[in-house]
């Protein structure tokens, strides 16, 4: 058992608008490497891409601000992340396949927001031939439940289907439709909306799982992992289908899918605590709470950016990047995957109140006391008012999750302390929790399975206090 001080210091505020200028400035210097691709770190040496879901995020922010200021730049580099965008031919139907199935979808919807800037048909073309890729594949539609489509090509033989696949999807669905009017795109999307809730909507909160296990013979859902990317799209998709469809029932989903956000996952001071690596993005998540706040005049919504934003400034680094969380201590290398939720919530807050003055949390002081934790199970109590775990999962990586218990309660999302394999080597910060007041608590860590609890499972050389 370790015992650990308090220590912080505060950030100096600005206006929103300022915030949401600089955010994305930061975007452009710190990800986007020219010529249609952005960069997967915030390093000049790291490598670059030009689809799938760290990097087409990076893509829903750059169209959030110009959504905002219609600024001509933006149109240029919407323009080029086009001519540089992936194409895909027909559907995947015997394999192999070239593509997972959740990497199309992530791209459809790319591929509509540079539309939506560009009004270019060959964008509105991509956004087709991506959807008929995943969306008529004979190849992903199998097993059990061959209603939602296994992530990975059949030749992989994996087991798992995921949500990305069709709640991307069903938001790219929605958006060819709002182009074209086909009505196919319609009844895809709504068919593809019941399909998501049938197999991944959690039978005790109205959240939304990720992983279902399809062994061939039953589905099965991966409990409790709720991936801030996939609840913000059901989030946007229902209400989208409310607006187009006139039936509430998709709205009341969605507004019980937010306030879920909201109440769940979320620590002692109503931060989003993002317990996923660098598989899970959360700029869908921002942009479904900010369409609440601003189309819907939703103060929850409001809210919950407005608190977010501010937390995260105070997480920012020197370059401008975020870490994943936005409660924690600064990082010094950050991939796309983990920077692009709090760039977005800088500039959704810049629409909602661009003059209004931000107030960042006080920050992680990085002289605060250290220890090294490398086995299981451990304790850690705390007497202050927030903690961050700095350090690294390897060499399990993505075998291992390690569940994480807050005086005696686990975490709503069980994922727990995870890293992925796209994660930048070195430290990362693992974990951040906060509480509206000093006070006593205890932090426990124990194995998510029998991989975790073998030695070195866990390194943690740093447990930061405020």
């Amino acid at each position: 058992m370790v015992h650990f001080v308090l220590a912080w210091m505060l950030v100096l505020s600005s206006t929103f608008e300022q915030a949401g200028f600089h955010a994305v400035h930061y975007l452009l210097q710190n990800f986007y490497a020219g010529g249609g691709k952005w960069r997967t770190c915030d390093q000049a040496s790291c490598a670059t891409a030009r689809g799938d879901w760290g990097v087409d995020a990076a893509t829903y922010t750059l169209y959030l601000r110009w959504e905002q200021t219609h600024n001509p730049e933006f149109e240029r580099r919407m323009s080029e992340l086009l001519d540089a965008a992936p194409v895909y031919h027909g559907p995947c139907t015997k394999g192999p396949c070239s593509d997972w199935s959740d990497t199309p979808a992530w791209d459809a919807v790319a591929s509509m927001r540079e539309y939506d800037v560009l009004h270019d048909d060959q964008a509105l073309q991509n956004a087709q031939t991506a959807l008929r890729y995943v969306e008529r594949s004979t190849a992903f539609q199998r097993g059990a439940c061959p209603a939602i489509p296994f992530q990975h090509p059949p030749q992989d033989q994996s087991r798992v289907k995921t949500l990305e696949s069709t709640a991307n999807a069903v938001k790219a669905d929605l958006l060819v439709y709002e182009a074209t009017g086909d009505q196919a795109y319609l009844d895809d999307a709504r068919n593809g909306y019941d399909n998501a809730r049938r197999y991944y909507l959690d039978p005790q909160l109205p959240l939304y799982t990720v992983h279902v296990i399809d062994d061939g013979f039953t589905c099965s859902q991966v409990a409790h992992r709720f991936f801030a990317s996939v609840n913000g799209d059901m989030i946007w998709n229902g209400m989208e289908l409310w607006r187009l469809t006139g039936d509430r029932h998709y709205a009341n989903e969605a507004l019980l899918t937010a306030h879920a956000v909201d109440d769940d996952l979320s620590d002692g001071l109503g931060i989003f605590v993002n317990m996923q690596g660098d598989n899970d993005v959360v700029e869908p998540l921002v942009e479904a709470m900010l369409d609440l706040a601003q189309r819907q005049h939703l103060d929850f919504a409001r809210r919950w950016i407005l608190r977010n934003a501010n937390a995260a400034l105070a997480s920012r680094a020197a370059d401008g990047s975020f870490p994943r969380f936005f409660d924690g201590p600064t990082q010094d290398m950050t991939s796309i995957w983990e920077a692009n939720g709090g760039l977005a919530l800088q500039i959704a807050a810049a629409r909602l109140a661009p003059h209004a003055q931000t107030q960042a949390l006080p920050a992680f002081d990085a002289t605060s006391d250290t220890a090294t934790i490398t086995s299981l199970p451990a304790t850690i109590t705390v007497d202050g008012s927030g903690i961050a775990l700095v350090g690294t999962i390897s060499p399990l990586c993505e075998r291992g999750h390690i569940k994480v218990l807050i005086d005696g309660v686990e975490t709503t999302d069980q994922t727990g302390l995870w890293q992925n394999k796209s994660m930048p080597h070195g430290s990362r910060v693992l974990f951040a929790w906060r509480w509206p007041q000093s006070g006593h608590h205890t932090i426990e860590l124990e194995p998510g399975d029998a991989k975790a609890a073998m030695p070195n499972a866990l390194s943690v050389s740093s447990v930061l206090m405020r």
